[in-house]
């Protein structure tokens, strides 16, 4: 790889880790369409290596987030252990399907969940069901519930147990298609989590930014570990994106406690949209 190629790679490292951290996606979403427009990688080999390099930027988003107690523990934890499973279907996936299927299949989803969120108006509820910040970060082994707040039924206590389990298991099942759809694409799931996390439970988006990060964290291991034996990482590209992706992840904590949860939203919108459209065009 030239060395104006490598410059080129940190700087996108760097602007898809601050952004991705932002909208608690991963800096995947970015990094991995600039691998196949850039370097005409095999979509394997592309998904190999944003994985990796979105590992990294979660890894070092997720230290910042830990410090200012953003992350739902129990919820990360639990979407994770669905997320598992979904990453093994992901891989054997990508192995699969064709190049110019990958493309559209993958420039169709962004651009559709782009516009989604883009049209979509935050609930109305919102501001009496979202999580508060010390619900999040005291709430232990308590379940996030459909409506957002912790399940509390103490005239029933049947009816509280049954709700909690049919939220696990949608959450389980939320984890599935997640890790299906990171280690596909190699883009990690947090773009798809986020939104999920808003208008699914009812989460803070500053909160579910940070709870994204925290679970990419663990499921990606998963995927990169997959791709590192089957050889489809190119390393190159870690190696100069993941300088970028980690100083950007500081920058994209720092700002993410500055910003409102709509333009949060807005700002994953517009950078979904443009990314689908121009792999349209790839």
């Amino acid at each position: 790889m030239e060395i104006t190629m490598g410059i080129l790679l940190l700087f996108i490292g760097f602007f898809s880790g601050a952004y991705g951290i932002i909208v608690g996606a991963g800096g995947g979403f970015i990094f991995v369409p600039a691998l196949l427009i850039l370097f005409n990688l095999s979509p394997q080999v592309a998904a190999g290596t944003g994985l990796t390099v979105v590992l990294l930027n979660a890894l070092s988003g997720v230290v910042g987030y830990v410090r200012q107690k953003r992350i739902d523990y129990h919820l990360g934890f639990t979407l994770s252990i669905g997320a598992v499973p979904g990453t093994f279907l992901g891989v054997l996936l990508a192995k699969i399907i064709p190049s110019q299927s990958f493309y559209w299949i993958f420039a169709t989803l962004l651009v559709a969940l782009g516009v989604f969120l883009l049209l979509k108006k935050e609930p109305k509820s919102k501001a009496e069901t979202a999580v508060s910040m010390d619900d999040i970060a005291t709430r232990g082994k308590d379940s996030v519930s459909l409506n957002g707040d912790q399940a509390k039924d103490t005239k029933n206590p049947s009816h509280e147990e049954k709700k909690e389990i049919k939220t696990k298991i949608l959450i389980l099942f939320t984890g599935v298609l997640l890790g299906t759809v990171s280690s596909f694409f190699g883009i990690g799931g947090g773009w798809l989590m986020v939104p999920i996390l808003v208008y699914l439970f009812r989460v803070i988006p500053r909160y579910a930014t940070a709870t994204s990060i925290f679970a990419l964290c663990l499921y990606s291991l998963v995927g990169v570990v997959i791709y590192l034996f089957q050889g489809n990482i190119y390393w190159t590209a870690v190696l100069w994106g993941g300088l970028g992706v980690i100083t950007g992840a500081q920058i994209g904590v720092y700002l993410s406690n500055r910003i409102s949860g709509k333009m949060i939203i807005q700002m994953l919108s517009i950078l979904l949209i443009g990314v689908g459209i121009k792999l349209f065009f790839n």
